[in-house]
Order: C-alpha cells, then sequence, then structure tokens
C-alpha cells in the first residue's frame, strides 16, 4: 500500500512540482496550439461537408459508414494501444533497455500490421452485415455499405500511426503528433472544394468525401516518420510473439481496448437510437455535427494535458514515486476544471450563434441550426467530466491496472443505453443529454476508485480551486451572453458580422474570467501568465 495522504492543505504538494507545473503549461501550450490548429481545420471541414451536404438527406448514410471503421480507428489508433504501449516501452527506457525496448516495439507494430490487415479485409467483405442494424440510414442502405468500405482501410493506417506516435511521445515529442491530423483536415477539403463540384449526383459526392479522408489519412500516417527516424533506435522486421514483453503489452491492451470500445460504444449506440427511433435522415449527423463542435475544446485541453502527463505518471508509477503521482493527477485534474469548465458555459450560453456561424449556409438551414445548437447545449453539461474520465483513465493505465477503467466503461455502456432509451423521447437533444449524464457517472465512479487505490488524492484543493472556478465561469457566461446579444442585434445576420459578435461575447467573457480568476485568488492561471512571459523572451 501507498502511504496515506488526506490531500493536505491546498497546493501543500506544489513545491514539490514546480518543475513539471511549469513542463506541463509549456508541452500542453504547444500541444494545444498544434491541436487547436487542427480542430479549427477540423471545424472548417465540417462547415465545407455541411454547405456541400447539409444535415439531413443521404449524408446521414455516410455518417453511419463512418461509425464503425471511426470506432475502431479510435481504439488502435487514438488510445488504446498508446495506453498499453506507452507505459511499457518507457519502463524499459528507463531502466536503460532501450535495445531491448525498440525489439518489442518493433514487434508490436508488425503483429498489430497483420491483426489489423485481417479485420480491414472482414470489414471490407461484411460491410452489409455491419450496417445493418442500422437500418435504412439517409434512405439509401447500398450506399452506406459501399461507403463503409471505402473507409474501413483507415483502421489499418491510424493502428499502426498510433505506434509511431506512442514512441514519439514515450520520448516527450508531443507537437508533431499533433500537427499531423492538420494536414488530414487540408487533404479532405480540399477534396471536397476540388472533387465535389465536379461530382453530378449525391452518392459521387460522398464518394469523393470517402475518399478524400482515405487519402488524408495515408497524409497523416506518413509526416511523423522522419522524426522517428532521428531517435536512438530504429523498428526492424520482427514477429517475436513469444515475448513476454510483447505478450504483457497485448494483454494491458484487451482491457483497454475493451473499455474504450465500451466508452466508443456509446457512440454508436447513440447512432442506433438517433437512426431507429428518432429521424433517420436527420438525428445522426445533427447529433454528429453537435458533437464535432463539443471536441473542440475536448481536443485542444483535456486530450492535451492528458497526453503530456501520461509519460510522467507511467515513469512515476514505475519509480513507485506515489507522492509524485498524486501531486500530478490532481494538477492535471485542477488544470482540465481550470480550462473545460468556462469552455463548457461558453459552449452552453452560445449554442445558437456558434451552430449558425459554423454550419447555417448551403444545404444547412435555420431549423437545422436549432436542432443542432439544442444537441451542443446537452453535450456541454459533460465536457469537463469528460476531460476528468480521460485523465482518470490514463493514471489507471499508468499504473498498468487496466481492468478498472474498463469494469467503469462497462458500467457506462449499460447507464448510456438505459438514458438513451429514457431521453429520446426528449428529442434529438436527449441523445447528447444521456451521454453527459453518463460522463458525469463515470468520472465521479473513476475518482473514488483511484483515490482508494492511492490512499488519497489532494482532494481538497481541487474542490477549492472548482468551487473559485464555478464563480469565475458564472461571470464568463453573463458577459460573453450579454455582450454577443448586445453586438447582434446592432449588426445584422451576415457572416461577418455574426463572426463579430460571437467572438466579441467570447472575448469579453474571457478576459472577465481572467479577472475574475485573479481576483478569486484560482491558481491554476499561473502557468499561463508564465507563459506569457516565456513568450515575451522569446
Amino acid at each position: 500500500m501507498v502511504p496515506e495522504n488526506d490531500g493536505g492543505s491546498p497546493y501543500t504538494r506544489d513545491v514539490e512540482v514546480q518543475a513539471p507545473r511549469r513542463r506541463l503549461a509549456w508541452s500542453t501550450a504547444m500541444f494545444s496550439l498544434a491541436t487547436g490548429l487542427s480542430r479549427v481545420l477540423g471545424l472548417i471541414r465540417e462547415m465545407v461537408a455541411a454547405y456541400f451536404f447539409g444535415a439531413s438527406g443521404k449524408i446521414n448514410a455516410f455518417t453511419v459508414a463512418f461509425q464503425i471503421p471511426n470506432l475502431l480507428r479510435s481504439l488502435v489508433a487514438d488510445q488504446a494501444l498508446g495506453s498499453a504501449f506507452v507505459p511499457v516501452f518507457s519502463e524499459l527506457l528507463v531502466k536503460g533497455e532501450r535495445k531491448r525496448a525498440w525489439h518489442v516495439a518493433s514487434s508490436v507494430f508488425f503483429l498489430m500490421a497483420l491483426g489489423l490487415g485481417a479485420v480491414t479485409a472482414f470489414g471490407i467483405i461484411f460491410a452489409p452485415l455491419i450496417v445493418k442494424p442500422f437500418g435504412n440510414p439517409g434512405g439509401d442502405v447500398q450506399l452506406a455499405i459501399g461507403l463503409t468500405r471505402v473507409l474501413f482501410p483507415v483502421v489499418f493506417l491510424l493502428g499502426l500511426s498510433g505506434i509511431v506516435v506512442g514512441i514519439l511521445n514515450s520520448y516527450d515529442e508531443f507537437t508533431v503528433p499533433a500537427i499531423t491530423p492538420v494536414f488530414w483536415n487540408l487533404a479532405i477539403i480540399l477534396g471536397l472544394v476540388l472533387g465535389v463540384p465536379n461530382a453530378h449526383t449525391m452518392d459521387a459526392k460522398l464518394y469523393v468525401y470517402a475518399f478524400s479522408i482515405l487519402i488524408g489519412t495515408v497524409i497523416q500516417v506518413l509526416i511523423p516518420l522522419p522524426w522517428l527516424f532521428k531517435l536512438d533506435g530504429r523498428l526492424h522486421v520482427a514477429f517475436d510473439y513469444r515475448d513476454p514483453t510483447v505478450r504483457r503489452i497485448f494483454a494491458l491492451m484487451i482491457p483497454v481496448t475493451l473499455g474504450l470500445g465500451l466508452i466508443n460504444f456509446n457512440a454508436v449506440v447513440d447512432t442506433l437510437f438517433a437512426s431507429r427511433l428518432l429521424n433517420p435522415e436527420l438525428a445522426p449527423t445533427a447529433i454528429d455535427k453537435a458533437f464535432r463542435v463539443y471536441m473542440l475544446p475536448q481536443g485542444i485541453f483535456s486530450v492535451a494535458i492528458a497526453t503530456v502527463l501520461f509519460p510522467t505518471m507511467s515513469r512515476l508509477a514505475a519509480r513507485a514515486d506515489w507522492e509524485g503521482f498524486r501531486a500530478t493527477v490532481g494538477l492535471g485534474l485542477r488544470q482540465m476544471a481550470f480550462l473545460l469548465i468556462p469552455a463548457s458555459v461558453t459552449v452552453a450560453v452560445l449554442a445558437t450563434p456558434i451552430v449558425r456561424l459554423l454550419y447555417q449556409r448551403g444545404a444547412f438551414t435555420p431549423e437545422q441550426t436549432t436542432v443542432v445548437a439544442g444537441a451542443l447545449a446537452a453535450f456541454s453539461l459533460g465536457l469537463t467530466f469528460n476531460g476528468a474520465m480521460l485523465m482518470l483513465n490514463r493514471a489507471f493505465f499508468s499504473l498498468q491496472e487496466n481492468w478498472i477503467p474498463t469494469m467503469v466503461a462497462l458500467g457506462n455502456l449499460a447507464l448510456n443505453a438505459l438514458l438513451d432509451w429514457a431521453f429520446y423521447r426528449l428529442g434529438v437533444w436527449g441523445i447528447p443529454l444521456s451521454t453527459s449524464v453518463v460522463n458525469i457517472a463515470g468520472a465521479a465512479f473513476l475518482f473514488w476508485l483511484l483515490r482508494e487505490r492511492l490512499d488519497g488524492l489532494p482532494l481538497r484543493p481541487i474542490i477549492a480551486s472548482v468551487a473559485r472556478i464555478l464563480v469565475a465561469s458564472a461571470v464568463l457566461g453573463a458577459v460573453a451572453y450579454g455582450v454577443w446579444r448586445g453586438i447582434d442585434s446592432l449588426v445584422g445576420q451576415r457572416f461577418i458580422a455574426q463572426a463579430v459578435a460571437l467572438l466579441g461575447g467570447i472575448a469579453a467573457g474571457t478576459v472577465a474570467y481572467a479577472f475574475c480568476a485573479r481576483l478569486l485568488g484560482i491558481r491554476e492561471i499561473d502557468p499561463l501568465l508564465g507563459l506569457r512571459a516565456r513568450f515575451r523572451r522569446s
């Protein structure tokens, strides 16, 4: 058992984590800038797609077609493989076993290539069975099957990329992996802008969209390779499945994949309810469009913090430095609260003007704006808790106790299905509301379990920070909405006028939040002020 810790007085561990705090601020800032650029381009991609396809009709066949490949991609590329691979690879590097670390990485890489190749072939061959549970999405099930076949190779490509990214992250290289989705989005945007106007049917236009995603994925896989070649080791052909460390990584992957599969399967369940019980020609894409906006602050802030701290937590766990581990978890949760609570409030109070500015043009109608804005506001309720779940999951993965978040995810899946069934009667926004409630329950249970595992977490500093952050965020919401409403009533409905009103409201709210943070003594703003000084010196 680790030593007892009741959390102590606020920030009693701060002196011991000043260096990690500064590294967290700088690395998170760089990661957030790269990820933020990618997310902005992702929104532009969605804006272009919304212009050409709207949110109703056959675009819902595309939304469903991307569900299963995207689910599998998220398992093998985004978190599952990295969450199992990084702690073991980092542990070998910490012990000075560099040659062995690279041999293990090589075996995992080529064994995954075999497995994911088989999965991709299965998905292409049995696409009709994969699409069948979704009914008749977009009114064209054959189109959904064809698009599924085009998109399934993404699983293979990004699965292998996930190993490369895991290696780079283990060497504390975060910016390059974060910048690769920028080129993915650019490739898709160019494909849509150049290809769709030259396609003469809606089916052909949607195939242009799908092939653009496939080409962008190839580009995303290739970009990090030069940085991989600069490291102190090389991937080589190896299939050493008998190696106990290789088996350990795959053994760790099983619960992580199951856990993330259950988490991401919630999105599939949501789509099933939306397509079967709501409107199959509007609800799936309306929820997806709202989810894309919701993921912007998630990707910029929570993914950045969890990704940057994950190797640090893995090293602390390998050294059995439990005080440092607890302090790092607490630091990450407080920083997430500081960034995500105001983001959640901003998205909630400005949901309609955000959706209107981003999507409402071309085939995207004002009626669709109302539906998507309601879904976005419902999603925003769970934003902070989703970020906390990501951080807490990474903490358990660092401890190589991967079955715990898996069991929590299993409970979340059951709760999500139950709430979807109860809340779909509220309309389209009831499905995202279900997701938010599940995020709240999951984050609370994971926090309790981790606190039990570590014999304490710095609870009092977290509560004190969150209380102050909530007050400052309430001021932010009032100021942002008031300024937006005032400007919007004066400048009209043109795109530039909408942008001025929305950005003016967000800017005013941000200034109010920063002022309140200083006034209330919210310590999480200090690293950001330190970054400002660092940029000035640069």
